[in-house]
């Protein structure tokens, strides 16, 4: 892989991460959380989709690597709400 399939990657799944977490309710961070949260996502949602043997919605493949983009929101969504709940029942409401 090149460095910009590198890094359009990184863009898809910066966006995928951003918008689970809209979609959650809840910010983890900036832009490097977004892209760490997006690729849990992806992992995440790809586990679920596998569980119920769902197919793979909408997938860009940026040269020959596949990205699940339907599966990274829902898992970053999830994950984003497992993690906010964590934080609270251990921080707190502040």
């Amino acid at each position: 892989m090149t460095l910009i399939g590198f890094l359009v990657l990184l863009a898809i799944a910066a966006v995928c991460g951003a918008i689970g977490q809209s979609l959650a309710g809840y910010d983890l961070g900036g832009c490097l959380v977004s892209i760490v949260v997006g690729f849990i996502g992806a992992y995440i949602g790809l586990w679920i989709a596998g569980k119920f043997n769902l197919p793979p919605i909408f997938t860009i493949s940026i040269q020959g690597q596949p990205f699940p983009v339907v599966w990274s929101v829902i898992g970053s969504a999830i994950f984003t709400l497992i993690v906010a709940l964590l934080r609270r029942a251990f921080i707190g409401r502040n």
